[in-house]
């Protein structure tokens, strides 16, 4: 086996995690396939209960929508929103920690200081502000937990390529006339992309989290149906049909946890410490 897969796999909260994520990715993916039509239909009666009607296996809402229609949709605009954002945070973020950690001076110095700005504020009350100002929509949605979610990633490189950039054999790489793009793409970057794997891992969770939360505060958008409005719209009758927000958050919960004991397997196998040890 793998030596990868072998430390991955005596993780068995990691290997758990990657079960639950594969059956949400797969449901997601086939999405149009079990539930063709659109989740925002009203197709039965209102407020049945789980369980009673084998064909709404997890009741329908207030308007007779199905909820287990709503999670299958659901899915898909999660594992997008998060996705999509996550890659766009992290290249942003890798461009100026690696611009940032090779140079050093006065140019790591200036975009520290820009990198500080973004973090000065508060994550989901920038992306709140940023997503009401563009009108919500995915799109919006995508850019601002991108915008908010990248000077993490960029303090990671950075530190990354300070270390590594004074190692023998990035300096035996300078020595012979590399460039230093060259340098950092082929040198520098890819021994430093174990700790940026497992940070994407938990910043893919972080956005389906934001994402949950701006749609549960209006700011969704309202073409697509998502775990976060299904909370949202069913806030005021907890009481009377406890399903409609139940169900959606431990949609939330699952992938969540899924992703982040993920980011531990991972961590756990890429470790270069515990390899030395032969762990």
């Amino acid at each position: 086996m793998n030596p990868f897969l072998r430390r991955y796999t005596r993780n068995y909260g990691a290997v758990a995690g990657l079960a639950v994520m594969l059956v949400v990715v797969a449901t997601a993916l086939a999405a149009p396939l079990l539930y063709p039509e659109s989740p925002w239909m009203m197709v039965a009666e209102p407020l049945i209960k789980p369980f009673t009607d084998p064909a709404y296996p997890f009741g329908t809402d207030m308007l007779g929508r199905d909820i287990t229609a709503g999670l299958v949709w659901g899915a898909r605009v999660s594992l997008l929103v998060g996705l999509l954002s996550t890659g766009v945070a992290l290249a942003f973020g890798i461009l100026v920690g690696a611009v940032a950690g090779y140079c050093g001076g006065r140019i790591d110095d200036a975009l520290m200081r820009f990198t500080e700005f973004f973090q000065t504020i508060p994550q989901l009350a920038m992306a709140v502000v940023l997503v009401a100002v563009l009108s919500p929509s995915v799109y919006s949605i995508m850019g601002a937990i991108a915008l908010v979610s990248w000077p993490p990633a960029a303090r990671l490189v950075r530190s990354e390529f300070m270390t590594l950039k004074q190692r023998e054999f990035v300096q035996a790489a300078i020595v012979i006339g590399q460039t230093p793009s060259r340098i950092v793409c082929t040198q520098i970057l890819p021994n430093a992309m174990s700790p940026i794997i497992v940070s994407a891992s938990f910043m893919v969770a972080t956005a389906i989290l934001t994402e949950s939360s701006l749609s549960f505060l209006g700011l969704g958008d309202r073409n697509l149906m998502s775990w976060g409005f299904m909370i949202g719209a069913a806030r005021t009758m907890i009481r009377e049909a406890w399903w409609m927000s139940v169900w959606p958050g431990v949609a939330i919960l699952l992938t969540v946890l899924a992703i982040n004991l993920i980011g531990e397997g991972l961590n756990d196998a890429l470790n270069p410490q515990l390899r030395k040890r032969g762990e």
